[in-house]
């Protein structure tokens, strides 16, 4: 897990080492980008660094790629209610184009940010199209308080729009030019969607749940997502009483009770809010805006202390600060993990044989041994190394400030019984 590094007599351990580490990132940062050999391949990406210095590597990082959006993602971003932007990534297949709407002014940590799916499905584009435009128009109906409103026109006209391989990384993208470009505080990220748009909460909310505060389900279908990964989001869900296609009102009710057991068994979990709304159609009246206060409430937990994470159709390599190899990325693998004091403890795992565990001195005290167990035994010890090559694959992994990592172990876990 990593050794300690030696130091001088004037100086405490590693603090001459870690000092020109920064030194040579921050003249390296200074090359044009052009020219720039691969950072990961430097001698001062693998340099232990101290707690003080790993903070200044995350600033210099940040900054640089924020500066790299600046330059080159301008065109993505300037979306209003009447102008449309789109997002592109190459080699990714599908393309996001949106509208933006702003409610209230600017918090001094940042915007709020809604990404607002709309329904439809499996219908011609010009239907699809006039749902993209009811979906911005919700804004002012729904008016969240002090947030930005972002109603994103689904990527295929097809009954799974909003949940196909291909539309994490756009949304990825999504959030990541807004929070350099139109200041979104990115603890401050949420998700819903109404009819089709809910179908995709129900996937998504889980899926992506690193990435949001908490998520709103409107009228949609479960089909066979999973609710385990929402334990450190809220979760709301609406439905109308009388809303009975694809039997839309009794999965609403069996997910609600669902997460309503989830969270009793495990106390500071799954937060939620749900109703079927007696009396009311498909469409709801408006009656589901109760859940936009219920998820401003929400912020997020860049690293919580528990994870509960299921892999769902599409597959993720990276969950908070959990990741895996593309071997063990298959769907309904599971990992339960949690940390506390000097230890990380895998709990349980279903199917994966090896976990990267990603660690920030936010989480634990880095400077001091850390053990790894699963199932209550050890099964790594020893002091942790951090560096600015860490830091930088953890930023390029999420594009998310508050998803870098300083240090990182992998362990094989023994077979399962």
């Amino acid at each position: 897990m990593g050794a300690p590094s030696g130091g001088s007599a004037s100086a405490p351990p590693g603090q001459a080492e870690a000092t020109q580490a920064l030194a040579d990132l921050t003249a390296y940062l200074a090359q044009p980008r052009a020219s720039r050999p691969d950072l990961e391949a430097q001698p001062f990406a693998k340099v232990p660094l101290t707690k003080d210095a790993a903070q200044m590597a995350q600033r210099a990082l940040w900054d640089d790629f924020a500066a790299l959006v600046r330059e080159t993602r301008m065109g993505e971003v300037g979306a209003t209610e009447q102008r449309e932007r789109t997002v592109r990534i190459e080699g990714n297949p599908h393309a996001l184009r949106y509208y933006m709407a702003r409610l209230g002014s600017e918090p001094a940590t940042g915007w709020s940010l809604f990404i607002s799916m709309h329904g439809g499905g499996n219908a011609p584009a010009a239907t699809n199209d006039s749902q993209w435009r009811n979906q911005i128009a919700l804004a002012k109906q729904y008016a969240p308080k002090d947030a930005l409103w972002v109603a994103p026109r689904a990527p295929i006209d097809d009954w799974n729009m909003w949940f196909i391989e291909g539309i994490d990384a756009l949304f990825e993208r999504l959030i990541a030019d807004l929070i350099v470009l139109e200041h979104v505080d990115p603890n401050k990220v949420y998700i819903n969607g109404y009819s089709a748009g809910g179908d995709g909460v129900y996937q998504l909310g889980p899926r992506m749940a690193e990435r949001w505060a908490a998520a709103g389900m409107s009228a949609g279908h479960p089909n066979a997502s999973s609710p385990l990964s929402l334990r450190n989001i809220a979760f709301a869900i609406h439905v109308g009483g009388n809303d009975t296609a694809y039997d839309r009102n009794k999965k609403a009710a069996e997910w609600g009770m669902r997460l309503e057991m989830l969270a009793a068994a495990d106390p500071g979990g799954y937060v939620n809010q749900w109703q079927v709304h007696a009396g009311k159609p498909h469409w709801m009246d408006l009656a589901d805006g109760v859940s936009i206060p219920f998820l401003q409430k929400a912020t997020r937990n860049p690293r919580p202390t528990k994870i509960v994470w299921e892999q769902a159709d599409v597959t993720r390599a990276q969950f908070y600060w959990l990741a895996v190899d593309a071997a063990d990325r298959v769907k309904g693998h599971e990992i339960r993990a949690e940390y506390a004091g000097q230890a990380v403890h895998i709990t349980s795992v279903k199917g994966v044989k090896r976990v990267t565990i990603r660690l920030h001195d936010a989480m634990l005290d880095l400077d001091a041994p850390i053990q790894i167990d699963y199932a209550d035994k050890p099964i790594a010890t020893g002091p942790i190394t951090r560096t600015i090559g860490t830091l930088h694959r953890t930023l390029r992994a999420s594009e998310d400030p508050e998803l870098m990592f300083s240090a990182e172990v992998t362990v094989e876990v023994p077979a399962q019984p």
